[in-house]
């Protein structure tokens, strides 16, 4: 439906609410002059009550004021510079200071700036194969110069090769002939300009950028947040080690654990998470055009080009893949983002969990002054922090899973449609990161309510039901689940019917004396000591 169209009409009768929704749309955007600077004029449309036999003229008019919306807010945007406010993607926009560490290593910059480094350090290796004697040793000078084009490397810089691919429609190629201009001065490279991209297939290049882009992002960013985080669940573990807490198995009633066990649970999950995304081995080719080093052969047939292209690759600190097409095979980018996408399902599972205990009232929030729960609702602290986490897990999961499912899948010895997919490993990864600093702030907001935590026990003593049938059970008591059960099925339990049933069990009297401590705060089992097992082998409970 058109924007000031009827919403709706019945037997010819439109509602009597109706108004011209463009008008009211347009107003909600460009409320006043003032917010945008450069906006000429303000346009308000009349707002009109709907009549049921539109003429032709009425018609055209409502188009042909829709119409100028669409051209004044055309007109507006194309105006409009990029910032937080006008961003498309929230990740450079809203949330743009949460995740703005990833940007030096996943966004156009990062991939400019590893095209850069790799063709430069692809130069430098030529320099030391001495068959390729066109490319001697470079002097000291020399090397300081391009590895200076590297440590140097600037926005600036970026923004050049961006111009040059304006021109040349190709991005690798506008890296190439950036830095040819940027040495074409130095008389010592300048004679050795054509050896930039020697050989290379323009996915030697990206798929080397990308492994790094990867490993630099996920260890220097992600991983230290995934710490925190981790870390923070294994201290809420140890400071409620044993503070009881009542289960719940398909939301009823349950065996009672300890707060810190099942926080504990979750630091463990996460933390085998962790370990097996930082073992992830992240590969590269470097094999030519179609995997065989057919030019590189051709041109010095002397060289053993895989044992060259497995040397330069290890130098870059990526593992060789040898066996290739155009493409490395992504192969273990869909094995590292499976390896997100199931930290993340944990994580969401926390969240969720959290939530719940949140809304019964296990744990409470700490309040900010000035910060508001709900428009309309004063005495609220919603747990948004989790709420916000898991919409974002949500989020980056599908991403995530969209890029490991297709990214391994290239027709033949390749096509492009990987190239546009891995521009959005930035998208994927920061959704995830950002679920996991609001995850991190909402766990620093959490206090413990053990008065809740309390009454919840005091009113559920059938759950002492499990243990008193189990030991009667030991002693040959005949069908000691039926008669917990028919005790405690749909009755109040309590202390007294708890007690008054054990003092008339058939047991030895020692057992029965040890029934009689038990009470559903005790009844914990070794939950505090699975806390304290899994702390002595982290350092996550220091």
């Amino acid at each position: 439906m058109e924007i000031g169209s009827c919403i709706k009409v019945r037997n010819g009768i439109c509602p009597k609410s109706y108004v011209t929704r463009a008008s009211s749309l347009y107003e909600q955007l460009i409320p006043t002059q003032n917010r945008m600077s450069k906006a000429s004029s303000y346009v308000t449309l009349p707002r009109k009550k709907c009549t049921c036999k539109a003429t032709l003229k009425e018609t055209n008019s409502n188009i042909e004021a829709v119409g100028k919306v669409k051209a004044k807010a055309s007109e507006v945007s194309t105006e409009m510079e990029l910032s937080s406010l006008t961003a498309i993607s929230p990740l450079d926009g809203r949330y743009r200071n949460k995740v703005k560490d990833l940007s030096l290593y996943l966004s156009e910059y990062g991939l400019i700036y590893y095209r850069t480094l790799v063709e430069i350090k692809w130069l430098l290796k030529l320099s030391q194969i001495p068959e390729v004697f066109e490319v001697p040793k470079f002097s000291n000078e020399a090397q300081a110069k391009l590895q200076g084009l590297i440590d140097g490397f600037s926005e600036a810089d970026a923004i050049q090769v961006k111009n040059i691919e304006k021109i040349t429609n190709h991005d690798v190629k506008a890296v190439e002939y950036f830095l040819k201009t940027k040495c074409q001065d130095d008389p010592e490279i300048a004679k050795v300009l054509e050896f930039f991209h020697f050989g290379c297939t323009s996915e030697d290049i990206n798929n080397l950028a990308h492994g790094l882009m990867l490993k630099e992002a996920v260890n220097s960013v992600i991983l230290p947040v995934m710490d925190d985080l981790i870390n923070a669940m294994y201290s809420m573990a140890k400071a409620n080690a044993r503070i009881p807490m009542l289960s719940r198995t398909h939301g009823q009633p349950a065996s009672p654990t300890t707060l810190g066990k099942e926080m504990v649970i979750f630091a463990e999950r996460l933390n085998r998470e962790r370990r097996d995304i930082s073992q992830v081995e992240i590969l590269g080719k470097f094999a030519g055009a179609v995997g065989n080093y057919n030019a590189h052969v051709v041109a010095y047939p002397d060289v053993n080009w895989p044992l060259v292209a497995d040397q330069f690759v290890n130098s870059l600190g990526l593992s060789f893949n040898p066996h290739v097409t155009q493409i490395e095979s992504h192969d273990y980018m869909a094995k590292l983002f499976h390896s997100f996408i199931r930290f993340n399902n944990i994580l969401l599972d926390f969240d969720k969990d959290i939530w719940g205990y949140i809304s019964v009232g296990y744990f409470k929030q700490v309040t900010k002054a000035g910060e508001i729960g709900s428009s309309t609702m004063p005495h609220k602290v919603n747990p948004i922090d989790f709420e916000n986490s898991e919409g974002n897990l949500g989020i980056a999961n599908a991403i995530l899973d969209h890029l490991s499912m297709k990214l391994p899948i290239s027709r033949w010895q390749r096509d492009l449609t990987d190239s546009t997919v891995l521009r959005n490993i930035g998208v994927g990864l920061g959704y995830s990161l950002l679920a996991y600093k609001s995850a991190l702030v909402g766990i620093g907001k959490l206090q413990v309510n053990e008065a809740a935590l309390n009454k919840d026990l005091d009113n559920s003593w059938e759950v002492l039901a499990e243990p008193i049938q189990t030991v009667m059970r030991r002693y040959g008591v005949e069908e000691p689940y039926e008669k917990l059960k028919e005790l405690t099925r749909g009755r109040a339990v309590t202390k007294e019917s708890i007690t008054e049933f054990i003092n008339g069990l058939e047991i030895p009297v020692e057992a029965k004396t040890e029934l009689l401590k038990l009470t559903p705060h005790n009844y914990v089992g070794v939950a505090a000591q699975l806390v304290e097992d899994a702390c002595s082998r982290t350092n996550g409970c220091a």
